[in-house]
C-alpha cells in the first residue's frame, strides 16, 4: 500500500496495524448470527487473510462483515499517515451545535436518576452528539493520523459507503476499550468504566487519577460492566481471571480498567469465534447499563438521536477465528461536509448531572483536537 493509497479500512495502535484499500464484498446479518456467518464465509474458497466487521449500537440493527482485500499491516500502515497529520488551522472551521444541549443533556440525566432511585435500573449510559459542517470535504485520514498521536488508543478508519450508500461516508475514531481478543484459546478483555478529565497540570492531573481510583461512585460502576463480562464468558473457560480495577490513561482522560484473561474450552472449528465472542458481549454495561434490557428501554426514550455505530463494536477476524475487536467510542461520523462527534457518560446513583455534562465535553475533546475545533467547541458548548 502506497501513501497515496486510501484504505477502506484501518486499525492502528495498542499493537494494531492493519489497512485494507478494497474490501472483498458486504454481507450483513442479525448480531446474534454474526460469529457463524462470518466463520462460514471466511472459510469459503479463496477466503480472505481478514474479514472486518461493524455492529451496530442497536440490537435492532443487523450486523455487517466486509472481507478485506489488498491487506497492509506493520509499519507500511503508519506510513499512511505521512504528511496527512497538519496542526494548521481550517480557514474555514464547521460550525458545531449540540445534540441535546448541555442543558437538555443534564435534565435526562436527572430523570435516569429517579429511574434509578426506584431500583428498577441500576446504571445506564447517556450519549449526546455535536454536529458540524464545514466548507470542504473533511480529510478522514487526516483525522485518523491525528488521532494515532495518542499511543494509548486504537485508532480506527472505516468506509461505510457498501453499508449507507452514501459516498464520502466514513467513521473514524480512536478508542481506548478492547471488548475481546481471541489468539487460539486465549482470550482478552479491557473493559473500562469510571472516567476522570486529565490536566495539563502535572499536580492537578496526578490528584483528579488518585481521586478517581478512590470513587465508591465510580468503582461501583466499573464492577457492574466487569461482572458482566466475567459472567457472559465464564461458561465457555476453563479459565478465566480479572486484574483490576487499576488507573489507565489517554491522552485527555483517566479510565478505571480491568484486564480479564482466559483459556476457552475448545480450538478450532468447535470453538467460538472473536467474532462470535464480541456478539455474545455486546452491549456492555460500559455502553448500555443495568439491567441491559432496561437500560435500553431508557436510552430509547431519553436520546434523541440514533447512535448508529457509535456505542457498537469494530473488529476483525482471520480464517481461524482469531482477532480483535473493539467498542467504538470517541468517534465521528463523517459525510461530505458533515460530521457528527459522540460522547457518553455512565449515570449511577450518585451521579451528578453537571458532572456528567463535563465528562461528556472531555470525552469529547479527542475528536475536537483531530478536527482543529477544540476551542470553538468549548466556547460553544459554555453558551448554554
Amino acid at each position: 500500500m502506497s501513501e497515496t493509497e486510501q484504505p477502506v479500512f484501518l486499525m492502528h495502535g495498542q499493537g494494531q496495524a492493519l489497512a485494507a484499500i478494497a474490501y472483498e464484498g458486504h454481507y450483513s446479518a442479525p448480531v446474534e448470527s454474526l460469529g457463524r456467518l462470518l466463520h462460514h464465509r471466511v472459510n469459503a474458497s479463496a477466503p480472505p487473510s481478514a474479514t472486518a466487521g461493524l455492529i451496530p449500537f442497536s440490537g435492532q440493527q443487523p450486523a455487517h462483515f466486509l472481507p478485506l482485500g489488498a491487506l497492509s499491516t506493520g509499519v507500511r500502515v503508519a506510513q499512511l499517515f505521512a504528511g496527512r497529520g497538519s496542526s494548521e488551522r481550517p480557514s474555514s472551521p464547521p460550525v458545531l451545535s449540540p445534540s441535546p444541549s448541555p442543558d437538555h443533556y443534564a435534565r435526562t440525566v436527572l430523570q435516569a436518576l429517579v429511574q434509578i432511585e426506584t431500583g428498577d435500573l441500576h446504571k445506564v449510559v447517556l450519549a449526546r452528539q455535536l454536529h458540524g459542517r464545514s466548507d470542504e470535504p473533511l480529510d478522514p485520514i487526516a483525522l485518523a493520523s491525528r488521532l494515532a498521536q495518542d499511543p494509548s488508543v486504537l485508532t480506527y478508519l472505516v468506509d461505510l459507503s457498501p453499508i449507507s450508500g452514501l459516498a464520502d461516508n466514513w467513521m473514524v475514531g480512536a478508542t481506548p476499550e478492547l471488548l475481546i481478543a481471541r489468539q487460539g484459546r486465549h482470550i482478552r478483555s479491557n473493559p473500562l468504566a469510571g472516567s476522570a478529565k486529565r490536566s495539563a497540570d502535572p499536580w492537578r492531573d496526578e490528584q483528579a487519577g488518585r481521586a478517581l481510583l478512590q470513587s465508591e461512585k465510580d468503582i461501583r460502576e466499573h464492577a457492574l460492566v466487569v461482572d458482566y463480562i466475567m459472567d457472559i464468558l465464564a461458561p465457555h473457560c476453563t479459565s478465566l481471571s480479572s486484574k483490576g480495577p487499576a488507573l489507565q490513561s489517554t491522552a485527555s482522560m483517566w479510565h478505571l480498567g480491568t484486564r480479564i484473561e482466559g483459556e476457552l474450552r475448545e480450538e478450532g472449528d468447535g470453538a467460538l469465534s472473536a467474532a462470535a465472542l464480541a456478539a455474545m458481549l455486546h452491549p456492555t454495561p460500559a455502553v448500555a447499563g443495568v439491567p441491559k434490557a432496561t437500560a435500553l428501554a431508557t436510552i430509547a426514550a431519553l436520546e434523541p438521536n440514533s447512535r448508529g455505530f457509535y456505542g457498537g463494536a469494530i473488529g476483525w477476524d482471520d480464517a481461524a477465528g482469531d482477532g480483535y475487536w473493539y467498542v467504538a467510542l470517541r468517534c465521528a461520523e463523517i459525510r461530505g461536509r458533515d460530521i457528527i462527534l459522540h460522547a457518553g457518560a455512565g449515570i449511577v446513583a450518585g451521579s451528578d448531572p453537571d458532572a456528567e455534562v463535563a465528562e461528556t465535553q472531555a470525552k469529547f475533546q479527542a475528536m475536537l483536537r483531530a478536527v482543529q475545533l477544540d476551542d470553538m467547541a468549548t466556547q460553544q458548548e459554555l453558551d448554554r
